[in-house]
């Protein structure tokens, strides 16, 4: 399907068939209910999907039918789905030089629950921020402000919420180091090998990151 291909729900359903014969409109709506999914509206009122509606519905009917998972479950599991994680292990970068289309504001205010001001805070702190030139985010900024509103739910300020852009910053500063001879060699070879130590790394240091975390968690439980 090609990029910013929008498709209606029987389209949706004809593309799904082949691998997962039990979809229907009625299980799509039931999904739409339950909150898994939430595809845009045309001003007609119909329901529109586009790429990442898609890929979500996939995740969904392949839990389903692979694991037997109840939508509870499911559900729970899309978090991890959301930033990148499969089966609670972290995948970070699939391809650093991917380049996934981006979302406007409206978007990004629907996806993740934000209000404008609360935007314009996150956006003061660093945390989120236009693709340089334009006035649309990058994809990633869909994940950053969805969990930046349950924190912010649970009591941080977006102030707060500085010290994790200071922290990946650093690491990613850690990982360029590695990468950039490579980088400068400007051949074809050369930046796939950077392009898979950079996202080697990642991975490392974002399972180093959850599992440091979990054990400090566990700490402040017992002290």
């Amino acid at each position: 399907m090609a990029d910013r291909e929008v498709l209606s729900i029987g389209e949706v359903i004809s593309l799904l068939r082949d691998d997962f014969p039990d979809v229907s409109v009625s299980k799509l709506r039931f999904l739409e209910s339950q909150g898994l999914i939430d595809p845009k509206r045309s001003p007609s009122g119909y329901r529109l999907f586009d790429n990442e509606d898609v890929a979500r519905l996939q995740f969904i009917l392949k839990q389903q039918r692979d694991n037997f998972l109840p939508l509870k479950v499911i559900k729970s599991k899309l978090t991890m789905w959301e930033r990148g994680e499969e089966d609670g292990m972290t995948a970070a970068l699939s391809d650093v030089t991917s380049e996934k289309h981006p979302v406007d504001r409206a978007d990004l205010l629907k996806r993740s629950g934000l209000t404008d001001e609360q935007l314009d805070q996150l956006e003061d702190v660093g945390l989120i921020a236009p693709a340089p030139g334009t006035d649309v985010y990058p994809h990633e900024s869909r994940i950053v402000a969805s969990e930046a509103a349950r924190l912010m739910e649970r009591g941080l300020e977006p102030r707060h919420l500085r010290t994790i852009r200071l922290s990946v910053e650093r690491e990613a500063d850690l990982i360029g180091q590695l990468a950039a001879p490579l980088l400068k060699a400007m051949n074809p070879d050369a930046r796939t090998t950077a392009r898979e130590i950079l996202e080697s790394c990642s991975d490392s240091i974002q399972a180093m990151h959850r599992a440091l975390l979990g054990v400090e968690l566990r700490r402040q439980l017992h002290t």
